[in-house]
């Protein structure tokens, strides 16, 4: 038997952007029912963090994640979902939550908002909601004491990178899962893995932290006990080079930009001698169907060979404000300070 793992799915993400809904809905429709009607897989676990937001819902968000999830959720399949920190209105207590408002007239859909057991042919799963003040006690009892093979939660561990380049420094040992055969997490969107501790990731880019990395979800095999990944094809973000040396306006005409239709490209810039040849190509690209171009000046890193090693506007902003901040004094709790501005810069992304 098999069952589908989703991670954070964040509807309503961008300030209800119709263009991410369009992008999340590609995902599901081409890429994830499709998979799971051709394995036979009738059972998901979704790992938190349904909605984006913590304090309200836009109508329309609610009506359009309808039409290409949730609804296909409770007609054809059985869905555990968790309580993520994004689902929770107040921070010390799960007990308002956007699930049970939202989710909870639909039958096949079940609200995990306290630690659940639940088997599949002998392999039992302990599901974890989000851990608070309130409920904390109830939740480590459950990890301490269950006998399942699979803990599958919301958990915000140390020593796990939060976005690609970003470990966290905070919140729980990995120790406390230690004597456990498998723990599989969502809350930090990059896909990683240490020891039996595995982040499943986010099913698809959300930001431009995310760029570059693997996205898509993955499938538990009860009989061999193994998961497997499952790659999700489409992307949101790419980054593209520019430098006229050697180019001519006649083949940048020739160029197809058709892959970076419906997604935002950042035009990095390393060489432009030619005013003209630039603009043809920046009007190509932004005919293509691309949903923005941000142009990024690479006159100081001429003599860089990978896109890896820009630095400076090239860079996203988590990774700027680690930087400032791990340049502070020391008697400055970096940590916390990293969490906080971390809370605020997801916050800004819901009212950009």
């Amino acid at each position: 038997m098999k069952v589908a793992l989703l991670g954070d799915t964040h509807i309503g993400a961008r300030n209800d952007s119709p263009l991410f809904h369009s992008f999340f809905r590609k995902f599901y429709e081409q890429t994830f029912f499709p998979y799971l009607e051709s394995e036979g897989i009738l059972h998901i676990i979704q790992l938190g963090d349904v909605f984006d937001r913590r304090k309200y819902i836009n109508f329309n968000t609610f009506k359009t994640s309808q039409e290409y999830l949730f609804n296909k959720l409770n007609q054809d399949y059985t869905t555990w979902a968790l309580v993520g920190n994004h689902d929770t209105y107040y921070k010390n207590t799960n007990e308002v939550n956007s699930l049970d408002l939202l989710l909870g007239g639909f039958h096949n859909i079940n609200v995990v908002n306290e630690p659940t057991e639940i088997e599949f042919e002998e392999v039992k799963f302990l599901l974890v909601p989000w851990i608070s003040d309130e409920n904390e006690k109830r939740c480590l009892s459950a990890i301490n004491t269950t006998d399942a093979s699979v803990i599958v939660g919301h958990f915000e561990i140390a020593g796990f990178e939060m976005y690609k380049g970003s470990v966290c420094d905070h919140g729980m040992d990995a120790k406390v899962f230690k004597n456990h055969e498998m723990v599989l997490s969502g809350h930090f969107h990059h896909k990683s893995k240490h020891g039996n501790i595995q982040y499943l990731g986010t099913p698809y880019e959300i930001t431009w932290s995310d760029y570059g990395d693997i996205k898509g979800f993955h499938v538990y095999d009860t009989e061999t006990r193994s998961l497997t990944f499952v790659e999700n094809p489409h992307r949101m973000f790419h980054k593209v080079h520019y430098d006229d040396s050697n180019l001519e306006v006649a083949s940048v005409i020739d160029i197809d930009f058709q892959q970076y239709a419906e997604s935002f490209v950042k035009l990095i810039v390393r060489g432009k001698s030619n005013p003209y040849c630039f603009d043809v190509f920046v009007d190509k690209l932004e005919k293509a169907g691309v949903y923005g171009v941000q142009v990024v000046d690479d006159h100081f890193h001429m003599d860089v060979a990978s896109d890896e090693d820009i630095v400076s506007e090239a860079e996203d902003t988590l990774t700027i404000l680690k930087k400032h901040i791990s340049q502070l004094d020391d008697t400055v709790d970096k940590g916390r300070l990293e969490g906080f501005m971390r809370s605020l810069y997801e916050e800004a992304l819901s009212i950009e």
